[in-house]
């Protein structure tokens, strides 16, 4: 007997109405609305749902127009000389890192703001410049993206001890006991780094910040990756002080990408010790006798040319996120997280069976809007997350597969052992994934993601559940065959 929908399309009028009667915080974010109407029409006007925010934040039409015209109105030079033209663009890239540091309540006497690539770019910095050193140890969580992974390497150069702490399933929060066991173990006369996410990008779990001061207190040094906190939630760096921060600033507000920042409390920044020179960077160096010395402050960090033109850009997307109010974005994203993971929690089969398991909280509390899963068949069996965003793509939904960059926090919710693991390294050459499909024998090693953020509204929320009823009473060998019935969410 198939069961009765759910989530038909004709009555989403009626189930936005229930929801708002239900949640009557969500009245506040109505300005998000209408910004969805005219700032992020090309979403509506294309029929695309869109719930891949913490792979990549929305530009809206208004960023672009303003930075157009800054471009289209004035002659710009590279800020590395003096002339005109570079003057005015030191001015503009200058005012661009006061105002980061202004958004995040950062005082520009504790802090410095160094533009870099991207995040990975930030973390890369601090990682190939920190003194570690034999008796030095670095303590990364299980949860944590590769590019702070890729850190272990530099500290293993160094000679320093690495250690993972655990996150424990099922919300994958961290294993305070054991976090706080090896915060105590530590050479005080050596430099010490904790690094942890401020929200999971894998689970949206949001760590504990007060592990900052904790950790600091024992004298290690503390790197905050917010990246994937930051586009929907308030970071105040007056109330907590991390040594080093890394963000992302297209994942905040879409535009410019090729763009992202440390942020690190000047004390700090001084015990970097950075392992070459480029242009930009120095004060003065000779080919003669090999000497040179790095410029102070930011400058000393920022290696060539800046990306000067896009720069203001970030400036003007701040300025976007605080006009919508950061506040109105969290509540917004939370509204739609709650009733996301209260409808694929009790989303059943005929037979009873969970269609979707969520890793990860499956409440609101000290989570963001990134929420991990995959489908299941009535029988239990993993249905293949790969072949279902295949069709997705076809109802035009952007959604995202794999392990997100975040190894530990897969392997935890997916219960994946070291043993298990150990076959894709005997080998020390490259792989290519088909060798990977061929080592791990079948077994399901990724999940699939939707997150909400800055122009998210009820109906991608809706849509998306429309799209995951048709699951169903559908075994994972008719998905892996493409055996669903799927009825096109949009026609653009």
């Amino acid at each position: 007997m198939t069961k009765p929908a759910r989530y038909p399309l004709d009555q989403l009028a009626a189930a936005e109405a229930e929801f708002r009667a239900a949640t009557p915080a969500y009245a506040a974010t109505a300005s998000v609305d209408e910004l969805r109407r005219t700032d992020y029409a090309r979403l509506d006007a294309a029929g695309h749902i869109y719930l891949d925010y913490t792979g990549g934040g929305l530009y809206a039409q208004s960023q672009l127009d303003a930075h157009y015209k800054l471009l289209a109105e004035n002659v710009f030079g590279n800020p590395h000389s003096f002339n005109p033209t570079s003057l005015h663009m030191t001015e503009l890239v200058e005012a661009a890192r006061a105002y980061v540091l202004k958004y995040f309540n950062a005082d520009p006497d504790e802090y410095a703001c160094i533009f870099t690539q991207n995040a990975t770019g930030a973390l890369k910095l601090v990682g190939e410049a920190y003194p570690f050193a034999a008796g030095a140890r670095y303590l990364p969580l299980y949860d944590n993206h590769n590019s702070v992974n890729g850190i272990r390497e530099y500290a293993h150069h160094g000679g320093a001890e690495v250690t993972y702490v655990p996150v424990l399933p099922p919300d994958l929060r961290i294993d305070e006991a054991r976090l706080a066991d090896e915060l105590a173990r530590r050479d005080p006369a050596l430099n010490n780094l904790f690094a942890f996410p401020a929200q999971s990008n894998f689970s949206g779990v949001q760590h504990d910040l007060s592990w900052i001061e904790k950790a600091q207190a024992q004298g290690w040094d503390v790197l905050l990756d917010a990246a994937a906190f930051v586009p929907t939630n308030r970071l105040d760096l007056s109330a907590i002080h991390p040594d080093f921060i890394c963000l992302s600033f297209y994942k905040m507000f879409g535009y410019p990408t090729g763009l992202g920042a440390l942020l690190a409390r000047k004390e700090k920044l001084g015990k970097l010790r950075r392992p070459w020179y480029a242009g930009g960077t120095l004060v003065y160096s000779t080919v003669q006798g090999e000497h040179f010395y790095l410029a102070p402050g930011e400058t000393g960090f920022e290696d060539g040319t800046p990306n000067y033109l896009n720069i203001p850009a970030v400036e003007i997307g701040l300025k976007h996120i605080e006009g919508i109010g950061i506040d109105t974005i969290h509540t917004r994203v939370e509204s739609l997280t709650g009733w996301l993971l209260e409808q694929m929690t009790t989303l059943k089969h005929s037979n009873g069976a969970p269609v979707v398991k969520v890793y990860g909280p499956t409440r609101t509390i000290t989570r963001g809007g990134t929420v991990q899963f995959n489908f299941f068949g009535p029988h239990g069996t993993m249905m293949d997350g790969y072949t279902i965003e295949k069709m997705a793509n076809k109802s035009n939904t952007s959604v995202r597969t794999g392990c997100h960059c975040n190894p530990g926090a897969r392997e935890m919710a997916l219960g994946i052992s070291e043993a298990e693991l150990a076959p894709l390294f005997k080998d020390k050459e490259r792989m290519t994934y088909q060798d990977f499909l061929v080592v791990v024998d079948g077994k399901k090693t990724g999940a699939m993601r939707v997150s909400f953020g800055i122009a998210s509204n009820f109906s991608d929320a809706y849509r998306f559940m429309h799209f995951a009823e048709s699951f169903v009473d559908h075994t994972a060998q008719e998905v892996s065959e493409f055996k669903v019935d799927l009825e096109i969410v949009y026609h653009p």
